[in-house]
């Protein structure tokens, strides 16, 4: 069994920081039902590049972090609705919601409400700036917390910066902060018998994840700036050209940089009064990065990449999300997998981590919506005709 096996978690988010936390918990063995509004559903079901899938409400966004969940529609503003919640989560163990900070309060809805009949739950709120502050009400995006957060000003060169990251790493970030905290208070709760309520901020997780970069300047004052594919830490450590394609090079460490040289026949660069010290090197980047360009010419990437990983050089070359998607090393580890369903095959991909012993993939795919209402109404003891009047009066 999985290590969350027997964990029941409502998830009533939407769009990803929120439905990307309880994939995690999902992939973890959680069983993840997804409360979302009758009709519509999550934002996310409608996003996506297949036009159709749009339409169906499975848009390719929605599924990338939806698969293994059940979809139950419930209209909490309406008081059927309420208690049917209510019931739930006395079913359950972790509630976690991304509405913006006082929504649930005004449902009767959030950690306080809730606590009084559920001693152990574990409450997640996931916003952009918390649940408290001068910024709690503004409503947040991606990208705002990418711009106010600094993650844009260190983004790109000198010319491109500030430039937003070609992927939503703060709703991402959010989303496994929030998984990892939820993991934690459950240990809690399963030893105390109480569980607690957590306050997880976007802008405050993807600053934590700029550790270094805030770390610098707040202990040395140093203000960080926009390099481009350079290694502040370290020269030479960043993107170079070869005779085709790009490569990556991290030659962080003096024996790594002394292999360098004489894998790309310059010896002499290891005496070199310019570059013989790490941090002299970096000083002197550009001429370094240079002198390193022009022995690179002679080969091509992937030919550097084998000849430098021989020699334990960090190298890698430069890919595109087809190629590396492609590459026989994530086939062999079961990275990416597929379900069948009516409409057609279903990509997905698992998360970071892998139980090698147990199925990489929940079991079902992402779920229609409110495909697993009915189950559960009738789990909660209502039969069909009260079923029938909860979805005429538009509670489901």
């Amino acid at each position: 069994m999985l290590p969350l096996h027997g964990i029941r978690v409502l998830d009533v988010t939407n769009v990803l920081a929120g439905p990307f936390c309880s994939y995690q918990l999902a992939l973890l063995g959680a069983e993840v039902i997804k409360i979302e509004q009758p009709v519509r559903g999550d934002l996310a079901r409608q996003l996506g590049v297949t036009i159709k899938a749009n339409e169906r409400l499975m848009g390719d966004s929605f599924v990338a972090v939806n698969v293994g969940k059940q979809s139950v529609t419930l209209d909490l503003k309406k008081p059927q609705g309420k208690i049917i919640f209510k019931r739930l989560v006395g079913m359950s163990d972790v509630v976690i919601e991304n509405f913006r900070p006082g929504v649930m309060k005004r449902l009767c809805l959030d950690y306080e409400e809730l606590s009084k009949f559920a001693p152990a739950l574990v409450y997640c709120a996931l916003s952009g700036f918390g649940q408290e502050g001068p910024l709690a009400l503004r409503p947040a995006y991606d990208q705002i917390i990418q711009g106010m957060s600094g993650v844009m000003s260190v983004t790109g060169d000198e010319k491109t910066a500030p430039l937003r990251a070609g992927y939503p790493v703060c709703d991402t970030l959010g989303g496994v902060t929030a998984a990892m905290a939820v993991c934690a208070a459950l240990v809690e709760a399963r030893s105390t018998g109480h569980g607690r309520m957590i306050d997880v901020s976007m802008l405050e997780s993807t600053l934590a994840c700029m550790g270094w970069v805030v770390s610098n300047f707040l202990n040395a004052g140093l203000i960080p700036i926009p390099m481009g594919n350079e290694n502040f830490t370290a020269a030479p450590s960043g993107t170079f050209k070869t005779g085709a394609g790009l490569l990556n090079i991290a030659a962080n460490e003096n024996a790594q940089y002394h292999k360098l040289c004489d894998l790309i026949g310059r010896p002499d660069l290891k005496t070199d009064p310019r570059f013989a010290d790490r941090d002299i090197r970096k000083k002197n980047r550009a001429l370094i990065n240079r002198e390193i360009e022009q022995a690179l010419a002679a080969r091509t990437a992937p030919e550097w990449d084998a000849l430098l990983t021989a020699a334990g050089v960090p190298v890698g070359c430069v890919l595109s999300v087809p190629e590396i998607l492609g590459n026989p090393h994530l086939s062999q580890r079961n990275f990416a997998g597929s379900y069948k369903t009516p409409s057609g095959p279903q990509y997905v991909t698992r998360g970071g981590f892998y139980f090698p012993q147990e199925p990489p993939l929940p079991a079902t795919p992402a779920p229609e919506l409110s495909q697993h209402t009915s189950l559960w109404l009738k789990k909660l003891g209502y039969d069909e005709e009260a079923i029938k009047e909860l979805k005429k009066a538009g509670v489901t």
